[in-house]
């Protein structure tokens, strides 16, 4: 799955809600509608977060540096995660209490006009925000459901987008909702419950957004297809006989990396080992181009030690666990028992060291 940033949709979503909050404002002016209030502050709080979402792409493009060796592709990642505490602080906890004050304290809703048409005219500028997010996302989402592209995206930008705009539709229809009933019934207290349930809305959608963007920066493993493509990859049924054990991890979107120990012939020879590397690097690269740093650490398939169970990526004395050798993003199928040659290569560049082993290539718990 590509991991476009969905730059377009933020910008739509950023010039229609800094509109709509204008809008919002200037009705809240007239009417003194707690909804509108509470609806405004919640898209001036959107107009920020697409701010933060720009800037932290912007940010994450930085070349990598001796302090961050890897990049900063996860700063994408990290504002993401302000916007949900943005979104709850600023637009879901200010919800509720104007809510909770406008309950308590019910007013009369004034020129009744001003509301509904900001209501209306921000209805139709978010469902364009939403749809241009939709026709973004489904040049990504592949045949996943919605609910799966939310929880499986690896670049948080569209996700954020789909639910804050989701939400400000819904929170647009409640809001609307609650100035017709307080209208409709004289009681301002309809307009305070309208602006109590955008609130609740503005934090589950919040809540959501934290869970998801934590996930990814503890840092996740690549997709499922995209293993399975690495896995097809790095067997050439001549010189690399087999994956001993794999994990991948995502450094950023787009950049992932790749460290696994494969089995070799014992009878290559050191050249012949660097070869076969430098071609799985290549050939991985080709089926997942995101795949910009790989480790490969070549060693001597133990089939007695794959027999008995061990589990390559702990303590070879420990029984293996299903659940560790078949995880997403890893493989086991046996210990090599023979210290190998590390080979690395980042973003393009190999650099195979066949007769000693890399100090910077993956290693087991065993020594290897």
């Amino acid at each position: 799955m590509s991991a476009s940033g969905g730059t377009k949709a933020i910008v739509a979503a950023l010039s229609a809600n800094l509109a709509i909050a204008v809008a919002k404002f200037v009705a809240f002016l007239f009417s003194g509608s707690s909804s509108m209030l509470a609806e405004s502050v919640h898209s001036v709080a959107d107009s920020g977060n697409q701010g933060l979402l720009l800037l932290g792409g912007k940010r994450a493009k930085r070349q990598a540096t001796p302090e961050h060796p890897f990049g900063y592709g996860r700063e994408r990642y990290i504002y993401a995660f302000l916007v949900s505490i943005v979104l709850f602080s600023v637009g879901g906890m200010f919800a509720i209490y104007e809510g909770y004050e406008k309950i308590k304290n019910p007013h009369e809703i004034k020129a009744w006009y001003w509301p509904v048409g900001v209501l209306v005219f921000a209805i139709i500028a978010e469902g364009y925000s939403f749809r241009t997010a939709i026709v973004e996302s489904n040049q990504t989402r592949g045949k996943l459901s919605w609910t799966e592209f939310i929880r499986r995206a690896k670049a948080p930008e569209l996700p954020v987008v789909l639910l804050e705009d989701f939400g400000a539709l819904v929170g647009l229809v409640l809001a609307l909702g609650g100035v017709g009933l307080a209208l409709g019934t004289g009681n301002g207290v309809w307009d305070g419950i309208g602006t109590l349930c955008i609130g609740v809305l503005l934090i589950a959608i919040a809540i959501v957004l934290a869970a998801e963007t934590k996930s990814l920066l503890l840092g996740e493993s690549a997709g499922v297809e995209d293993v399975e493509k690495i896995k097809a990859s790095v067997v050439d049924g001549d010189t690399v006989t087999r994956i001993i054990h794999m994990r991948t991890l995502h450094l950023g979107p787009e950049e992932l990396l790749v460290a696994a120990k494969i089995a070799v012939r014992h009878d290559e020879s050191a050249a012949e080992i660097a070869d076969a590397i430098n071609a799985a690097e290549a050939r991985i690269r080709a089926a997942v181009p995101i795949a910009r740093v790989i480790y490969l650490e070549p060693d001597i398939y133990n089939e007695r030690a794959a027999a008995a169970g061990t589990n390559p990526g702990k303590n070879p004395d420990a029984p293996a666990t299903p659940d560790a050798l078949d995880a997403p993003g890893g493989t086991g199928t046996g210990s090599g028992t023979a210290p190998g040659a590390g080979a690395s290569s980042e973003t393009g560049a190999s650099s195979p060291s066949p007769a000693a082993s890399d100090a910077s290539a993956p290693r087991d718990d065993s020594g290897h």
